[in-house]
């Protein structure tokens, strides 16, 4: 069975502005989504989220595709980093992602050593970046590290801001068709 995970930007939660909507969609699409909620999400903490990514996924394969949010796109990059020789999976959506320490004190810990992207793309041979044009936090120029670093696929929405919500003062965003289209796109 095809599975999702999403995992959640610094302050979220599962039913945070479009986790709901994709959870919906690509279960009545027949894939199995897990929203879980990361500890201490004030101040996310790779040595907690890496570790519950893992005890969610369980026995990664290429049935699984991992979705991020922000925070939650470093956290599976990291994730993917610990994966066994042979150990993959099928895809990954990196919403508002970032490779870069972005200045936040409680961002630093993801950023201690540098990102192994080549092993990263060992454990999984597909990437789609969506972006926005307006994201106070995340500059485009992630969108072209991930199309050359990890040879994304980019998606560049208008006037998305941070696709968060209320926790970032921006007007929520509840639906977000571009995951789902894009989780369709990597497993078929």
């Amino acid at each position: 069975m095809k599975r999702a995970i999403i995992v959640h930007c610094w302050e979220g939660y599962p039913e945070y502005c479009w986790y709901p909507y994709v959870k919906g969609e690509l279960g009545s699409k027949s894939f199995q989504v897990e929203v879980p909620a990361f500890p201490e999400t004030e101040a996310p903490k790779e040595s907690l989220w890496v570790p519950k990514l893992a005890e969610v996924v369980g026995k990664p394969d290429e049935d699984l595709y991992l979705i991020g949010h922000s925070v939650g796109c470093i956290t599976i990059l990291r994730y993917l980093e610990t994966l066994g020789p042979n150990e993959k999976i099928g895809g990954a959506v990196m919403v508002a992602g970032f490779t870069d320490d972005l200045g936040y004190k409680e961002l630093e810990n993801f950023f201690t050593k540098p990102i192994d992207f080549e092993g990263i793309k060992k454990h999984c041979p597909k990437f789609i970046g969506i972006f926005s044009d307006n994201d106070p936090y995340v500059s485009l120029k992630f969108a072209d590290i991930y199309k050359e670093k990890l040879e994304a696929e980019i998606v560049t929405k208008h006037n998305m801001g941070h696709f968060s919500g209320p926790i970032e003062d921006e007007k929520s965003c509840i639906e977000l068709p571009d995951v789902v289209e894009a989780v369709e796109k990597l497993s078929n």
